[in-house]
């Protein structure tokens, strides 16, 4: 019973803070998302097709992920900022 009721409190717990970020934030973090994974394709395809070094397309993939969690970061604080 103990296990049933702290599977609950934790789901509950959950879509609680779940439903803390803004439609707007959601929006945000997933924008920087694509941004991600866009740069991570694009790096893909070029060094698939011999145009960069494997070490240029970890760049390429870092700075996407640098951006994406910015994007992030900016995004989690829309919510903090009174309305």
């Amino acid at each position: 019973m103990k296990k049933i009721l702290t599977v609950a409190a934790a789901a509950a717990l959950g879509l609680t803070l779940a439903a803390c970020d803004s439609g707007a934030e959601n929006q945000m973090e997933d924008q920087a998302e694509a941004v991600d994974e866009a740069a991570e394709a694009t790096a893909d395809a070029m060094e698939d097709a011999g145009q960069i070094t494997d070490e240029q397309a970890d760049a390429i993939e870092d700075a996407g992920e640098a951006t994406k969690d910015a994007m992030e970061d900016q995004a989690d604080t829309m919510d903090a900022a009174p309305q």
